[in-house]
């Protein structure tokens, strides 16, 4: 269950603290002190581009919960990606569905509601069912990284998440596409086969392109449209 309001106030300095003391600090090491500070009250989310960081959360803290957003737009090999995940890393996958089916959402807001409103789509089938999923929780983890875009170049390691009353935690944020990439040949971690056919980031089918050589790995999501963010992390 969420923090008590009596709670709140020592997991905000805590955060802060954590976002000095662990400020550089190495994945694995950060995933240890979320472990430490929170066991069965954290849990992360995934969009399953990649299990990154799925299997280094399987490694330091095995069965931790993996929050799936499955907005009912997955490609298909998004949905693949997920179900591998489950059966080989040792995490509990959760699949998480927006209240609305697509055709739910089609007849109450017309279709193609992510081509005339995109961030109110988002928000009804990502922000929406995430704050839900969360609340049964004190701490999350995101896999998202300080070199992805501009907006999360700042970003600390460890925060104080205001939205959702609870803290956030950024294992990988310090981490390059080169460290990633040498973990996964390392490790052999699973990788979303989109991003071997041109998607660089990859979300939603309808909102989601190959990106051309040079190109910000951005580009691909929600291309001629002014947005960058679904709205999970800002």
């Amino acid at each position: 269950m969420a923090a008590p309001r009596d709670e709140q106030e020592r997991l905000i300095t805590l955060a802060e603290k954590a976002a000095v003391e662990l400020e550089g600090a190495q994945p694995r090491q950060v995933l240890q002190w979320a472990k430490d500070e929170f066991g069965d009250n954290l849990c992360m989310t995934s969009s399953m581009a990649d299990a990154v960081l799925s299997t280094l959360a399987g490694e330091v803290i095995p069965g931790i919960d993996v929050i799936f957003l499955d907005t009912g737009y997955h490609f298909a090999e998004t949905v693949g990606t997920r179900d591998a995940v489950s059966a080989t890393v040792p995490v509990n996958v959760l699949s998480v569905r927006p209240s609305q089916t697509v055709a739910e959402q089609d007849e109450t807001y017309g279709p193609k509601l992510y081509e005339r409103n995109p961030d109110l789509c988002c928000h009804l089938r990502k922000v929406r069912p995430l704050q839900a999923s969360l609340s049964s929780y004190w701490a999350w983890m995101s896999g998202i990284r300080r070199d992805e875009t501009p907006d999360r170049a700042d970003m600390p390691i460890v925060s104080w998440d205001p939205k959702r009353e609870m803290v956030k935690i950024n294992p990988l944020a310090c981490w390059t596409q080169d460290d990633v990439d040498a973990y996964v040949a390392e490790k052999g971690v699973l990788i979303n086969p989109l991003m071997y056919d041109g998607f660089a980031s990859i979300g939603c089918a309808p909102c989601t392109r190959r990106v051309a050589p040079g190109e910000d790995p951005r580009a691909g999501r929600w291309a001629g449209m002014n947005k960058t963010e679904c709205g999970l992390h800002t």
